[in-house]
């Protein structure tokens, strides 16, 4: 085993797929979307990770759906539901081990949905929260993780951001900040990246008092 370290002024994370697999609801809920429409739902669960709901239903909107109405009953449904999510594991202890204002949630869930997944496997609510609510274009355009970094008093290049989807990484990439992929994601974006299969082999220890951290990843 080897050890590979990093330095950071900040812990940028994505939510779903990152800190908690909510996989099982993601798909209840798409695929009672796509019974209730006559839609396959397998180009649906293919490019639905990641990015906010409202711009998959527009993506697979027919003819006469309305977008707003649709999405807010997806929303409502996927808080309602919490059966099968689980942590991501290390999750809750990498968190613990963390400055509350060194990290931030960047998610492409909206904020109840985001705090009520969070809370459903314990892990603590973040002081810096940017869901689909505070964004005007969701990922994989870098205005989430931006404005994390800004509520964080950092520059984005400082932060290090932990992600599993394509577009989170996308993301990631744009706003200059260093990418860690979580999970086995394969895709053009994760290339060359360091990556982890969980949280477990990461662990954060403060340089002095300069502000810095080094992210020290065992593989």
């Amino acid at each position: 085993m080897s050890d590979t370290t990093l330095s950071a002024e900040a812990f940028l994370f994505d939510m779903d797929g990152t800190l908690v697999d909510s996989t099982k609801v993601v798909e209840r809920t798409w695929r009672r979307f796509a019974e209730r429409h006559r839609i396959d739902v397998e180009p649906i669960l293919a490019v639905a990770h990641g990015r906010p709901a409202r711009d998959t239903v527009a993506a697979f909107a027919v003819e006469g759906m309305d977008v707003d109405a649709e999405t807010e009953r997806l929303q409502s449904e996927e808080v309602d539901d919490v059966e099968g999510i689980t942590e991501i594991p290390g999750a809750a202890d990498l968190l613990a081990s963390l400055d509350p204002d060194r990290w931030a949630v960047v998610t492409s869930a909206g904020t109840e949905l985001a705090l009520r997944r969070m809370e459903s496997v314990g892990l603590p609510p973040p002081r810096v929260l940017v869901s689909a609510d505070d964004v005007t274009v969701g990922k994989p355009d870098p205005e989430g993780y931006r404005k994390a970094a800004e509520r964080l008093g950092v520059d984005p290049v400082a932060g290090i951001v932990f992600e599993d989807a394509e577009v989170g990484l996308l993301a990631a990439r744009a706003c200059g900040a260093t990418p860690v992929v979580v999970g086995d994601h394969v895709g053009p974006a994760a290339e060359g990246l360091l990556r982890v299969p969980d949280l477990r082999s990461v662990r954060v220890r403060t340089i002095g008092d300069t502000g810095k951290m080094d992210l020290v990843i065992t593989r």
